[in-house]
């Protein structure tokens, strides 16, 4: 019998980068609606937890209309990163439970402190393309793909010292139907590859999830999974922050996560954005263990 492939949970309950409390009770809300369970259900073995204490609120910092809470998301990124990069250096897949999407800075950055040349699938309402110059809100969890390609003012190389960048050509972004103007000219400027639902209806995410791993896939190191809850549709998953309907069905998300897994590619994932103060009855934590568990290869049969 094979060895069993190795994971390690990382959580991490920081809800600073986003507007709205809650998020930085994602990952006990995840525990607490059965990931264990469902990851024993895998081929995988969970041999490592770790819950990262995260820095507390500055009133001074949630006053900076650039970048709220910038000090806060830069401490609790280092914290994320180094765990990250420990663990793959351990030889195992980090998942790491968020939190709220600046949480995926950590995660990039201690990524790109082991592999030199990473593929990143997004998925997302949004893009993560926001910057401090230009972000309507000022909150990080709009610009962790600006951080990871060096397009915004916060580095990689602050937070893991590694000088490795996520590359453009190998970032996808999936699920999007809400674009600021400038993350819009971003993505055409710099060829980003991004499909949005328009794209998923009229392709299917069968062919989406091909053309994705083509993009993320070819000549890298592995494939990095980000999993935002709110690419999901609001009737599936009522638990986050900025809710945008018309997105994945729970049967096309299961798919996605399941083509996947299929690939053989998938070196590392995160799930953030799960706000447990809008969720019923965990819906939101109960569908995105679902998920966790197909992006780490559970089937029906």
């Amino acid at each position: 019998m094979p060895a069993r492939k190795q994971l390690s949970i990382i959580q991490v309950p920081f809800g600073l980068g986003a507007s709205r409390p809650g998020t930085e009770d994602g990952p006990e809300s995840m525990l607490q609606a059965g990931l264990i369970r469902q990851i024993r259900k895998t081929d995988y073995e969970l041999t490592a937890e770790y819950k990262l204490r995260c820095p507390l609120p500055s009133v001074v910092s949630s006053n900076d209309d650039k970048g709220k809470y910038l000090p806060e998301v830069k401490e609790m990124s280092k914290l994320v990163a180094k765990q990250v990069s420990q663990a793959v250096h351990n030889g195992t897949v980090p998942l790491v439970l968020g939190g709220d999407h600046s949480v995926s800075i950590g995660v990039l950055a201690g990524l790109s402190s082991q592999f030199s040349n990473l593929g990143v699938i997004y998925f997302d309402a949004h893009v993560g393309l926001s910057t401090e110059e230009v972000s309507p809100t000022g909150y990080l969890n709009r610009m962790s793909l600006a951080v990871a390609l060096g397009k915004a003012q916060l580095r990689l190389e602050e937070i893991s010292g590694s000088k490795t960048l996520i590359k453009k050509e190998n970032v996808v972004i999936i699920g999007v139907r809400d674009v600021e103007p400038d993350e819009r000219e971003l993505i055409v400027k710099e060829g980003i590859s991004c499909f949005t639902m328009h794209d998923i209806d009229r392709l299917g995410i069968e062919k989406v999830i091909e053309k994705a791993l083509q993009i993320a896939g070819y000549g890298t190191d592995g494939i990095h999974i980000s999993l935002d809850a709110d690419c999901l549709d609001p009737l599936e998953a009522p638990g986050v922050g900025m809710p945008m309907p018309g997105g994945l069905t729970y049967r096309e998300a299961h798919f996605a996560c399941e083509l996947l897994a299929e690939s053989g590619q998938i070196v590392s994932i995160d799930v953030v954005e799960i706000n447990s103060m809008l969720d019923e009855s965990r819906r939101t934590a109960r569908l995105a263990i679902g998920l966790i568990a197909s992006l780490l290869g559970k089937r029906i049969l």
